[in-house]
């Protein structure tokens, strides 16, 4: 009898550790997906900010001219900002109206303006990319603290020796479980921490000041209209 009762008890103790277990898990992955729905937002200013880049590429007029603003703006092979030098440039965010007496000087207005505005956007890309570090950093945290707190390997052992239909009936993980699932129970009790590229959102340009560009973007600016005044002209129309 007393046996009976220590076992009825202990039997409820571990119910309860793992209704506690799941509703921390549950809270977890709430997280996540805010994280991940952080990450979603994160990625649309990522594209905001790489059309300026595309505008600045498109006043390249060459691939070779391209080359160079690459090189300027320091940018990673094979990274989303140098595959935005080679994407069309959508008019979607405004042409940049400039003045000045001469062609020449309206085209290096033009181009200085528009380093200016991706610099700008970058800067505040730059602030969203550290809040979703940071937010990530946090959520492994928790994750983290969350595997710390609790004995999955005394839980995987309880839920082990319990048959599919009591499985069912405590409705742990979301129900009804194929005998693979049981074997598996390991890999589904046990999350992932969230590493920062899987999120998908390209780490920031740290791109110098436009004071700092000015002569650089000048001296490119006067190459450009030299080589390719015929197509600045158009530009400039």
């Amino acid at each position: 009898m007393q046996d009976d009762l220590v076992t009825c008890l202990t039997r409820q103790v571990k119910e309860e550790v793992i209704d506690n277990y799941l509703r921390e898990r549950r809270m977890i992955e709430l997280q996540v997906e805010h994280l991940h729905r952080m990450a979603a937002e994160t990625r649309n200013w990522a594209a905001e900010t790489g059309k300026r880049l595309t505008r600045l590429s498109s006043l390249m007029i060459t691939s070779e001219m391209r080359v160079r603003l690459s090189d300027l703006l320091r940018l990673p092979n094979g990274s989303f900002w140098s595959a935005c030098l080679n994407g069309r440039f959508s008019k979607s965010i405004g042409l940049i109206r400039v003045r000045a007496i001469t062609g020449r000087g309206k085209f290096r207005k033009l181009l200085h303006e528009s380093y200016s505005r991706l610099h700008h956007r970058m800067k505040e890309y730059s602030a969203a990319y550290k809040d979703l570090v940071l937010e990530c950093d946090a959520v492994n945290h928790n994750i983290a603290s969350f595997q710390k707190n609790f004995d999955l390997l005394s839980i995987l052992c309880f839920l082990r020796n319990l048959d599919i239909q009591e499985l069912e009936k405590m409705k742990i993980l979301g129900g009804n479980f194929t005998a693979t699932e049981i074997s598996e129970l390991d890999k589904n009790l046990y999350i992932k921490p969230v590493a920062i590229d899987t999120l998908n959102a390209p780490p920031p340009l740290d791109l110098p000041e436009s004071t700092r560009m000015g002569e650089r973007l000048t001296g490119l600016s006067d190459e450009i209209f030299r080589k390719h005044e015929k197509e600045v002209r158009s530009i400039l129309r």
